[in-house]
């Protein structure tokens, strides 16, 4: 919400908003396109949701429009409601109600802080992920770009691409490689005019000019949204296990989507976003978004970095970007229908490259060999598949292949010794051969647990161990019953158990679980390496 308006910096709100409306105008149209609804939603979620997310948002120069990542589960979500019902009309409710849905599951995860845990996904994959997204784009586009519809799937892209590669549209093809080529070469000349924009007037005009024979966008509503409302009630509840999981993953999608962009924010303005409020207002605005027939959407980087660089500092910026794209969509809705289709297949095209992590890319051959086969398998499953399962199945592979590394780390710092071989042996003298030290560097968690076992059972023909616990910064549950477990072993082959150093987590849990002292006697805890050389020494001598 807003706290106190700066008027000092009202003038470059404007402004940034200005730009962004201008950017966020080509994009609208293109991944309304995209989705399989039609510019008319693109531009909906770009006026709605720059204004919604950003009065609720908590990232204060956060511009939200149309995305890629979200687009593409958005055209996922009316082919799938097509193919459920036969046509978009009668599949409109299900398409509706998913979007709505999606809403109000971001809005619960930011209300569960969500967002905080984003920060823990492994790079290879967002990397792969975010290769995947630019990939589909493309693919998508390059039948348009050729004077062709496109078909639903990335399967269905590559089965049938030899359609439009022998049967191309030059005119498209023309016109399409033009909008490329002046988006990547006139910020070479100047930056100071956003080259998307350039790019969609001069490819208009070229096509107006020639005459040229190509697909265009088509005459687009002029009357304001009408709110679907009635969709939403006419869902029978039958229809509720087709919308539940599409609306988890846009929710969730959203969330990364949103808060990637904000790091972005912050890194650039020096601050920090308040990731909660972050996700709710995103929330709020893909919600009412969807009522009125929008696709959803989140924090875009473009718009986000434009507004930034062009100096705004507060939501106004946000807010302003929709008013203004709806005055500019008004003011020239009868000019947008000419637009050429391959003019916005250009455009996405772009996108689509600059979406994938290119670093990431370069560096496949250089990383350990498991974060390369993260980044692959999250990359095929999110075209072959859906984004949701490539984002878990990459985590938890990652997650799998993270416990590995570390048991393995544990496993080589791994050490046993005697106490004759640390301390002086004029202090412990023979003794000192039949008392064990054993050092845990790292966390006793399930990953470890049975190599852990195994050790101390290796452990044979002594009086005592001394386990030292400075290295072990928590206990999971495996942990402490594996640990309990080679205690009764070593009792029950008359072996003492000696602790030191056991910091006050671990303590404390040792103690609600009766550890200490039900199975270790309190005098056999020090808190000092030391003390229990001086305990042994005391024995020895008594």
């Amino acid at each position: 919400m807003f706290t106190h308006i700066n008027l000092a910096s009202l003038k470059d709100d404007l402004m940034g908003g200005l730009l962004a409306s201008i950017i966020g105008l080509p994009m609208g149209l293109a991944f309304g396109i995209q989705s399989g609804l039609g510019p008319q939603a693109g531009i909906f979620t770009a006026i709605i949701l720059a204004i919604v997310a950003s009065f609720f948002g908590g990232t204060k120069t956060l511009i939200s429009d149309p995305t890629g990542p979200m687009t593409v589960v958005a055209a996922t979500v009316v082919s799938m409601g097509i193919a459920q019902r036969g046509d978009l009309e009668t599949a409109w409710p299900l398409i509706v109600g998913t979007f709505v849905l999606a809403g109000v599951f971001e809005i619960l995860f930011g209300i569960l802080d969500l967002g905080k845990y984003v920060k823990f996904m492994p790079y290879p994959v967002l990397s792969g992920f975010m290769a995947g997204i630019g990939v589909i784009i493309i693919s998508v586009q390059v039948y348009p770009l050729l004077g062709h519809a496109s078909p639903k799937g990335f399967s269905q892209i590559l089965l049938h691409l030899d359609e439009p590669l022998t049967h191309i549209d030059f005119q498209s093809l023309f016109l399409g490689g033009l909008t490329i080529a002046i988006i990547y070469v006139l910020p070479m000349l100047t930056k100071k005019i956003p080259s998307i924009l350039v790019a969609l007037i001069v490819g208009t005009v070229t096509s107006v000019a020639l005459q040229l024979n190509v697909p265009v966008i088509g005459e687009i509503p002029r009357e304001l949204p009408k709110m679907h409302l009635n969709d939403i009630f006419s869902i029978h509840w039958s229809d509720i296990h087709y919308i539940i999981t599409p609306a988890i993953m846009i929710g969730g999608l959203g969330v990364i989507d949103s808060l990637l962009t904000s790091v972005v924010a912050d890194n650039l303005t020096k601050t920090q976003h308040n990731s909660k409020w972050t996700v709710i207002g995103q929330g709020v605005g893909n919600l009412i978004t969807g009522l009125f027939g929008g696709i959803p959407g989140a924090g875009a980087t473009m718009g986000t970095v434009t507004n930034i660089k062009t100096g705004a500092t507060s939501k106004i910026s946000g807010i302003m970007k929709g008013i203004f794209l709806l005055i500019i969509i008004v003011s020239i809705a009868d000019f947008v229908q000419y637009i050429p289709m391959s003019v916005l297949s250009g455009i996405l095209i772009t996108i689509g490259i600059g979406i994938i992590d290119i670093k990431g890319v370069k560096m496949l051959f250089k990383v350990p060999r498991q974060d390369a086969v993260v980044w692959m398998i999250v990359l095929f499953v999110t075209l072959f598949d859906n984004l949701l399962d490539a984002v878990g199945i990459g985590f938890a592979l990652s997650s799998v292949l993270f416990i590995g590394r570390m048991t393995k780390n544990m496993t080589n710092t791994h050490s046993v010794s005697k106490l004759s071989d640390i301390v002086d042996g004029s202090v412990i003298r023979e003794k000192g051969e039949r008392i064990m030290v054993k050092q845990l560097d790292g966390p006793l968690f399930f990953g470890f647990a049975d190599r852990f076992r195994a050790y101390c059972e290796s452990i044979k023909d002594v009086d005592a161990v001394i386990l030292r616990m400075n290295m072990v910064p928590f206990l999971d549950q495996s942990g402490i019953i594996t640990l309990e477990s080679v205690i009764d072993d070593w009792e029950k082959r008359g072996i003492e158990v000696y602790f030191t150093e056991v910091n006050d987590d671990v303590y404390a849990s040792l103690i609600k679980l009766k550890l200490f002292p039900g199975m270790v006697p309190e005098k056999h805890v020090f808190s000092r390496f030391e003390d229990a050389i001086e305990h042994f020494s005391e024995v020895q001598h008594a």
